[in-house]
């Protein structure tokens, strides 16, 4: 199952019937735009993915802009050319050591077939893939969870070891501090299986705690 405009609108309304804060944080977010956006394979996504940790997004996307004029006229260069690539070169890119690391591991897991094609990703589970791309080196569990929100539209994924969902929690229940990675874990249960959708909204709560607290350091 995938994301759709249809699975969105029930997503939306199930989680504002869950209890009044809900309700209040989806009224002042409006309709979820949770989509996946990113429509070629996996293998680029994760790539990508290793490219933005740790980095402001203008910049890994600098760096990518770099990566991918390595063979213009390509959408993303295949694993084989990543793997033929010297270390100097993809440094030259902007990456570190250990992102190049990265990505030559998941070039080469890509022909091991460790990596699947974006068909074959779609049979898999969301268990059985975390399992499978996290042990790619550099790849962790937080990296895979966005590849299967943003990049295979999986509905009912909860990032709990994100600062920004964890956050969003505590901004919604007004709590004093977040909560630990496992209690909203247990908590989220609640939300399958719309948990991609709960996870967006916990994002924009994040934001707007953001603003609350802007906008009252400016009153001060």
């Amino acid at each position: 199952m995938t994301m759709t405009t249809a699975t969105a609108t029930t997503a939306t309304a199930f989680l504002a019937a869950l209890d009044p804060d809900w309700a209040w944080l989806i009224d002042a977010v409006g309709p979820s735009r949770l989509e996946a956006k990113y429509d070629g394979e996996p293998y680029h996504a994760l790539i990508r993915a290793i490219a933005h940790q740790q980095l402001h997004g203008k910049a890994a996307e600098t760096i990518l802009g770099r990566f991918h004029a390595l063979h213009p006229g390509k959408k993303f260069p295949a694993p084989e050319e990543i793997l033929a690539l010297d270390d100097a070169t993809l440094r030259g890119c902007g990456f570190s050591g250990a992102k190049v690391l990265a990505i030559r591991d998941v070039a080469l897991k890509r022909l091991e077939g460790v990596v699947p094609t974006r068909r074959a990703a779609q049979k898999l589970t969301d268990s059985e893939l975390i399992e499978r791309l996290t042990s790619i080196r550099g790849v962790g569990r937080w990296t895979v969870e966005m590849l299967l929100i943003f990049h295979l539209g999986r509905p009912d994924i909860l990032p709990v070891d994100d600062f920004g969902v964890r956050e969003g929690w505590r901004v919604l229940k007004k709590l004093p501090e977040q909560p630990k990675p496992k209690a909203l874990a247990a908590i989220g249960e609640a939300w399958s299986p719309h948990r991609s959708t709960a996870a967006w909204y916990l994002w924009r709560a994040s934001e707007l705690g953001k603003t609350t607290a802007a906008a009252n350091m400016t009153g001060a």
